[in-house]
């Protein structure tokens, strides 16, 4: 079934969109990333415009964080005020991050920049994905335990001025660090449509020391807020939204999901880590190979 997209302006097949969303839920729910690392290229190699996929994705991201938020401060896993330091961050990031849009939107290299990030970022998150998921099996295979992480915030971040407490997360350390993180999050949200939660959620356990029953759900608070202001700024500025795009993706992430998070109870979470940073990889690639490919159409008319 062929659905026309107004912002987009270009018909697609409803199911296939359906699906794609369902296969990052399915993503999503077997890893616990957010999956708007790879909305973004997946709808770009389908033929949606950067801009458009972009902002679309950054949409659906908030309407699947919202449950996972309801569900964390039911179980009281969500540090409310380092969360909140995190969304101020993020605000001030994604208006940062307009900011950098608009200028490369009006330079004419906002498809070629949006690529070449998404390049160095999968590259980059893939391969220490990989690496780690790698090393801990290697260890298990030779009958060694994996190493003990050590809870302890980066030492950059104890030299930084004007400490707070965060009590649900145990810490007390400078409010300047994590806006710093929320701020560079909220810049990549705006620029690639990502919830962020594949940067936020290590950076929380390894720089700023927060214990892990607590890192998840402040991950997903941050990442709900900042969408929210993301979706905004770009339906007033870049008027990029496709909603029934956003609608479609949001249709099939909500029942892939469910069905990762039943499959991801059964597998070993290091056989899962490595996967997805083949899955990673293989998208930075194909999306390398793309910027020394000819397109089919050299121009375009507005």
């Amino acid at each position: 079934m062929d659905l026309y997209l107004p912002v987009a302006n270009l018909s697609v097949n409803a199911l296939v969109i359906v699906l794609l969303g369902g296969g990052v839920g399915l993503l999503s729910g077997m890893f616990g990333v957010g999956g708007g690392f790879l909305t973004t290229p997946l709808l770009i190699f389908y033929g949606i415009p950067p801009t458009v996929a972009v902002a679309s994705a950054a949409t659906q991201v908030t309407g699947a964080s919202v449950s996972g938020v309801m569900a964390y401060l039911d179980r009281d896993a969500v540090d409310l005020r380092m969360g909140s330091v995190l969304v101020a961050g993020g605000l001030l990031g994604s208006l940062i991050g307009a900011g950098l849009f608009e200028l490369l939107a009006a330079l004419g290299q906002i498809d070629t920049a949006i690529s070449i990030l998404y390049v160095g970022l999968l590259g980059t998150v893939g391969a220490l994905m990989g690496r780690e998921a790698w090393g801990t099996l290697r260890s298990m295979q030779a009958g060694l335990p994996p190493p003990a992480r050590k809870r302890r915030h980066h030492p950059m971040v104890a030299n930084l001025p004007m400490r707070w407490r965060f009590y649900r997360s145990g810490l007390y350390i400078s409010p300047l660090a994590p806006l710093l993180l929320g701020m560079a999050v909220g810049i990549l949200t705006m620029l690639l449509g990502v919830g962020g939660g594949f940067i936020l959620v290590p950076a929380m356990l390894y720089l700023l020391g927060m214990g892990t029953q607590v890192v998840v759900g402040t991950s997903l608070f941050q990442i709900l807020f900042v969408t929210i202001a993301t979706t905004m700024v770009h339906a007033m500025t870049t008027g990029a939204v496709d909603i029934v795009l956003a609608g479609l993706l949001l249709l099939g992430s909500v029942t892939g999901a469910q069905v990762g998070a039943r499959f991801a109870q059964k597998a070993r979470p290091e056989y899962l880590r490595l996967a997805l940073a083949i899955i990673v990889l293989l998208v930075a690639i194909q999306m390398a190979v793309g910027l020394f490919i000819r397109p089919d159409e050299i121009y375009t008319v507005q």
